[in-house]
């Protein structure tokens, strides 16, 4: 029987990548990516941002809940320092809700804790409230020292806060048009390991009105105060406790 040679054909391959469409593959997911990225960390910060508007509307439930307990008074921002305005979470602790947060040497001070609302003091853009037991991200602006008066005559949204002892907080029938007076404000922290203030987002920040509304609002659209500062993402508490921008 006659040998039969069969011809063993492997299967066809198919042909690579060259190095030159290899590196132009990386270069335009490298170039997709520097345009996606930070249109996901804006989205991200829009988020935050939002959350941080939400944060204020609770505070101001909380707020409101205070007055209407007290007479309708304002709390005292806690603070004797003018440009200091962060011990108000103390008055408003019964009526904040949810999480705890409290000093870890001491657990069982009620003078150093706040049994409730951890995630509403803080902003989740704040890391450096974030790694403080005790910071909020959240200002009650500085000890209020104008006169009804005075207050009354501010005509563009301005802070509006109460006073700290052992001065008298002003109340709520003190304030004409509430709506155009902000008495809280996204801050940056409540130490002093870095600048003391306010803190926004590229000259913006969200502020909560004595009416109880929230409004998201540019440096410019908040009244000078008499002072001033260089930095519109800084303010302090300023003279009277006014947004000094």
């Amino acid at each position: 029987m006659p040998h039969t040679s069969r011809r063993t054909r492997g299967l066809p391959t198919a042909p690579g990548f060259t190095l030159i469409e290899l590196l132009i593959v990386i270069a335009i997911i490298a170039i997709l990516a520097a345009i996606l990225f930070p249109v996901f960390a804006r989205a991200r910060e829009a988020a935050r941002k939002t959350t941080c508007a939400s944060n204020l509307r609770q505070i101001g439930v909380a707020l409101e809940l205070y007055v209407q307990d007290h007479d309708e008074t304002f709390p005292d921002t806690g603070d004797t320092m003018l440009w200091m305005g962060r011990r108000w979470r103390w008055s408003l602790k019964p009526y904040l809700a949810y999480a705890a947060k409290r000093d870890p040497s001491a657990p069982d001070d009620p003078n150093k804790s706040i049994d409730n609302g951890t995630h509403i003091l803080v902003c989740p853009s704040d890391q450096t409230a974030q790694q403080q037991w005790d910071s909020t991200s959240y200002a009650y602006s500085a000890a209020f020292y104008h006169t009804p008066a005075q207050v009354n005559a501010m005509t563009t949204p301005d802070l509006y806060t109460a006073s700290s002892p052992p001065c008298v907080s002003q109340g709520l029938a003190a304030v004409d048009q509430p709506a155009q007076k902000a008495v809280f404000a996204e801050w940056l922290s409540n130490h002093t390991t870095d600048k003391v203030g306010w803190w926004s987002w590229d000259g913006s920040r969200n502020y909560l009105f004595v009416d109880g509304h929230v409004k998201f609002l540019v440096a410019t659209q908040i009244q000078r105060a008499v002072n001033g500062w260089p930095d519109i993402n800084l303010t302090v508490g300023g003279i009277g406790g006014r947004d000094v921008l």
